[in-house]
């Protein structure tokens, strides 16, 4: 089992290959992770929604490990992190994209512009609404119904990284190649520089 109340520059690698499963009225859906990126905490990461101390839109974020940190992303798509951290030590961990590999036909009808079952969960807009998931679910366990996590028995392969992608200002700079995904994954979602940058 994973220490999830570790950093998410810890954890953030070894999510890659667990599977997320959200059990929802509709049926169940199940995404193995391949690409995430870490946000780490105050005064720390300028990426990240915590840099500037606790808000009511963060507060899980300060929260314990092992739950879900949902937020808007302009204005309309919802986005599923993972906490991190001891208890008042900000940090998550984004899920970027993934393999569906149960519930397809649900995923599919949740998905119905993606063009192929490689693009189902290809972005993190996207694997949040393959799973079913809302911003009602800030601050669930991952550990209690209606989602599980659970972690490969050996490494997912070979993992690559990069500057996290979309990110503005000194956060989406060096150092802060917090980007990781699996080599040769076509789940992976392709690298956007942010156009201030």
């Amino acid at each position: 089992m994973i220490d999830l109340s570790a950093s998410a520059l810890e954890v953030a690698p070894l999510l890659l290959g667990a599977v997320l499963t959200h059990d929802s009225p509709a049926g169940a859906v199940s995404v193995r992770i391949t690409e995430v990126e870490a946000y780490v905490g105050e005064g720390v990461d300028p990426g990240s929604h915590a840099f500037r101390g606790r808000t009511k839109r963060n507060a899980v974020m300060f929260g314990p490990a092992g739950h879900l940190y949902t937020y808007f992303t302009y204005g309309m798509h919802v986005c599923a992190n993972v906490v991190c951290s001891p208890v008042g030590e900000a940090s998550a961990v984004l899920l970027r994209a993934g393999e569906v590999v149960g519930g397809v036909e649900l995923a599919r009808q949740r998905r119905a512009t993606a063009k192929s079952d490689r693009d189902l969960a290809r972005g993190p807009a996207l694997l949040v609404r393959a799973l079913g998931i809302a911003m009602t679910d800030d601050g669930a366990s991952l550990s209690e119904p209606p989602f599980s996590l659970e972690f490969p028995a050996s490494p997912a392969g070979d993992i690559g990284s990069s500057l996290r992608t979309g990110v503005s200002g000194d956060g989406g700079r060096p150092p802060f190649r917090w980007r990781y995904f699996l080599e040769g994954e076509p789940t992976v979602s392709p690298y956007k520089k942010h156009p201030k940058l």
